[in-house]
C-alpha cells in the first residue's frame, strides 16, 4: 500500500431525467457511431484501454443505451474481455465485431444481475481476515463490521512477541482449508501488502492458497465446490493474484481429475498491475476497506446484509472518485476529469461462471465448443 495524496471520493452523480437520458444517447449514436465503424475498417485493434474508450465504447455504450455512470463500471471489464480475446475479435467485420462486442456488455450485465444478490457480509456467515503485521491495521477493522451484520469474525496477524510470520500463515491456511470443505458460507478478507504472485505481507503464494481451498485427500473424485466463498483481497496487484489464483485452481482441479463446480466470488480491491493505497495515520487503512467500513458501518442506517450488488454499486462508485475530480454542469456531474492516474485503483469483481454461462461466452465470441475459457469472469 502506498500513502497518497488525499482526494476525497467525488459527489455521487444525480440521474438526468428519462428525456435528457434519450437524447443523450441518441446524439453519442448519431455522432460517433458511423465514424467508430469507419475508422475500425483496416485499423489495428486498440492497443491499449484509452484507445478502447475512444475507439470502441461510445457506440457500444449507445447501442446499450447505458448511463455514463453504470457504463463506466464495465468498461474495464468488457475491455479486458475484449483483450483477452483480441484473436478471435480482430478479424470480424467491423459491424459484426461492433455486434459482439455489444453482445459481450450485455452478457456481463447479465451476470451482474444474477449474482448481485449474493451476501458478502450478513448474518449467519463466517468471516476470516488476515491483517498485514507491521502496519497498524486494528482486528476491529474486520471484527466490528462483521459483529454488526450478526456474523462470527476470526482474524490473523502476527504477534511479534509470541509468532512467525510462517506460524501466523499456516493457521490462517488451515482455517481457509477447513471453510472451504464445510461449505458454510464465509467471506475471507486479506488487508495490506500485495505482490500479482502472493500476499506479500506473510508470502503465501497464489499456488498455496489454491491448495488450501481444494480437498487434500488423494483419490477424491466430488466436484470441487467453492462457490460459498467470498475472497476480498485489498492489497497491491490484488486483481493479478486473484486471476492466477483462479487460473491454478481450475489447473490442479484438470490435473487431479476432479470436475470444478463454481469457484469462489473473488474481489479485488485494485485491477490490474495497479498498486493499492491507505491513508496512513494513527491507524493504516485502505482505501477499499475503509470505503467499505464507510459505507456499510458508520452510515445509517444500515442494511440487512452487504451483497454483491452493494459493492458493484456503491462501493466501486465511491473509489472511482480517487485520482479523479468531477466535471459539474449546473447541479449535474456530468464527467470526471483524471488527476492522477497513479491513485485509480478501479476495483474488479470476479463472478464464477458454470459451464452453460461458458458455453455461450464462447458462442458470443464465436469460439470452438472445446476452446478453454476461465471459469471466472471479471464483471466490473
Amino acid at each position: 500500500m502506498i500513502p497518497p495524496q488525499m482526494f476525497p471520493p467525488a459527489p455521487r452523480p444525480r440521474g438526468s431525467s428519462r428525456r435528457q437520458t434519450r437524447v443523450s444517447i441518441w446524439l453519442t449514436a448519431c455522432h460517433v457511431a458511423a465514424a467508430v465503424v469507419a475508422s475500425a475498417q483496416g485499423e489495428q485493434w486498440p492497443p491499449d484501454f484509452a484507445g478502447f474508450q475512444a475507439g470502441i465504447s461510445p457506440a457500444v455504450a449507445a447501442r446499450r443505451g447505458a448511463s455514463p455512470r453504470h457504463y463506466r463500471q464495465i468498461e474495464p471489464s468488457l475491455y479486458h474481455l475484449c483483450a483477452d480475446h483480441a484473436a478471435a475479435l480482430e478479424p470480424v467485420a467491423p459491424d459484426e465485431r461492433l455486434a459482439r462486442i455489444t453482445k459481450l456488455a450485455e452478457f456481463i450485465d447479465r451476470t451482474r444481475a444474477a449474482t448481485e444478490d449474493r451476501v458478502v457480509i450478513g448474518a449467519g456467515r463466517r468471516i476470516i481476515g488476515l491483517l498485514d503485521p507491521a502496519r497498524g491495521l486494528d482486528p476491529k477493522e474486520i471484527t466490528a463490521i462483521a459483529t454488526g451484520y450478526g456474523a462470527r469474525a476470526e482474524v490473523f496477524k502476527q504477534d511479534p512477541g509470541t509468532d512467525t510470520i510462517r506460524q501466523v500463515a499456516d493457521r490462517f491456511l488451515a482455517t481457509v482449508a477447513t471453510a472451504a470443505a464445510s461449505r458454510q458460507p464465509t467471506t475471507i478478507v486479506v488487508l495490506g501488502h500485495g505482490l500479482p504472485e502472493e500476499i506479500q505481507s506473510y508470502s503465501i503464494s497464489f499456488g498455496r492458497l489454491a491448495d488450501a481451498l481444494l480437498p487434500a485427500a488423494e483419490g477424491t473424485t466430488a466436484p470441487v465446490d467453492l462457490g460459498h466463498l467470498v475472497l476480498v483481497c485489498d492489497d497491491c496487484y490484488s486483481a493479478d493474484f486473484l486471476i492466477r489464483l483462479g487460473t491454478a485452481i481450475e489447473t490442479r482441479c484438470r490435473e487431479r481429475g476432479l470436475p470444478l463446480a463454481s469457484l469462489p466470488v473473488m474481489i479485488a480491491g485494485t485491477n490490474r498491475d495497479r498498486v493499492g493505497h491507505a491513508d496512513f495515520g494513527e491507524k493504516f487503512v485502505p482505501h477499499f476497506w475503509k470505503d467499505v467500513i464507510e459505507l456499510f458501518y458508520v452510515r445509517r442506517p444500515r442494511p440487512e446484509a452487504v451483497t454483491l450488488g452493494d459493492f458493484f454499486d456503491k462501493v466501486d462508485n465511491m473509489m472511482y472518485g480517487y485520482g479523479r475530480a468531477p466535471i459539474v454542469q449546473g447541479t449535474e456531474v456530468v464527467g470526471y476529469r483524471l488527476v492522477d492516474p497513479t491513485l485509480c485503483q478501479d476495483p474488479v469483481f470476479f463472478v464464477p461462471l458454470s459451464d452453460p454461462e461458458a458455453a455461450e461466452l464462447r458462442s458470443i465470441l464465436g469460439l470452438p465448443d472445446d476452446a478453454p475459457l476461465p471459469r471466472f469472469l471479471d464483471v466490473g
